[in-house]
């Protein structure tokens, strides 16, 4: 299958990061945003200041407000907004193709992934699942950058990754895409506690506590789901759950912070706060433990916390009063 045109749907600064990046790997790429007079200035001024403030844009990057059919699509708009854009889009015009989703997240009310979105909507794409410890800012830049990209059929997956893979972007091919889509789901469920444990000062030593357990948390949902546990060895799960829960650059871990101050949800949205992909997810991720009766306390704390029902500190003296048992 020819690979040499990219669109790129969402022009936020994750979808123009990713069009970057496929120009960089010399794909032909057109970057889809909501409007014409965005997409004016964006090629007018090789940059689009309202995503990423001062990045240069390759002139292999193309923005239009109108999607057209290409070799490779990738989708990078938030996780409750993707069975919206695909509701807008022909399904004639992705089928056979191979469509890239990045988005992380599980879709309130269905429990969905974002594959099994695309599948309702456009059963005859071919889905792909790109994730792993990235910022938007990085990507663009051209600093490295290493990601996985899963996909059912081992050659043609690597030969999209190869087809993305430039000198500072380097896609991995994997085959668990359920293990993958999982892990950056809940990856941003546990930079919150992480955020909150910062902002109420409880120490490094909680977060790094949190990381781990997460981490088993985040096994058992995978292997619950039918993934693989040791896709969670690798970039997508160690890999982008290190970075989240770590690093201010994290929307979800600023967001966390905030609410291990004190502050509450709607104060913090109200705020001005940038999206936060967790706070939608952590009660859908809690309805899916529930539904796959897998033990998750740490998922069931944050959606506590994101509610409102509870306080950070709290919740960890709960946690930290959990009865002691053999580590495995």
């Amino acid at each position: 299958m020819q690979l040499e045109t990219v669109t790129v749907i969402g022009g936020g600064a994750w979808g123009t990061a990713l069009a970057q990046a496929a120009a960089m790997a010399g794909r032909q790429v057109r970057l889809v945003v909501r409007h014409s007079a965005q997409a004016e200035a964006i090629n007018t001024s090789r940059r689009n200041e309202a995503a990423l403030p001062g990045q240069a844009l390759l002139a292999g990057v193309n923005a239009s407000a109108e999607f057209a059919g290409s070799d490779i699509v990738i989708l990078a708009v938030p996780a409750q907004s993707t069975r919206t854009l695909l509701s807008t889009i022909d399904p004639a015009l992705l089928a056979g193709r191979p469509v890239v989703l990045s988005a992380k997240g599980l879709e309130i009310g269905t429990l969905a992934r974002q594959s099994e979105i695309l599948f309702d909507m456009a059963p005859e794409a071919v889905p792909y699942v790109l994730s792993g410890p990235s910022f938007a800012v990085d990507v663009a830049a051209g600093r490295p950058t290493a990601v996985t990209l899963a996909g059912d059929d081992a050659s043609a997956t690597s030969d999209l990754a190869t087809a993305l893979a430039g000198p500072s972007f380097r896609p991995y091919a994997a085959d668990d895409r359920i293990g993958v889509e999982i892990a950056g789901a809940l990856k941003n469920v546990y930079a919150l506690a992480c955020g909150a444990v910062e902002g109420a000062q409880l120490g490094a030593s909680a977060r790094a506590a949190l990381i781990a357990r997460g981490y088993a948390e985040m096994a058992r949902m995978v292997t619950a789901m039918g993934g693989s546990a040791h896709t969670l060895t690798g970039l997508a799960g160690l890999g982008d759950l290190t970075l989240t829960c770590t690093s201010v650059q994290s929307r979800n871990y600023q967001f966390g912070i905030a609410l291990g101050a004190g502050q509450s949800t709607g104060a913090i949205i109200a705020g001005g706060a940038k999206l936060a992909e967790g706070v939608a997810t952590a009660p859908v991720a809690l309805a899916l433990a529930r539904s796959l009766d897998v033990d998750a306390p740490l998922i069931e704390a944050v959606d506590a916390v994101v509610a409102g029902r509870a306080d950070i500190a709290t919740i960890v003296a709960g946690l930290m009063s959990r009865p002691l048992k053999r580590e495995h």
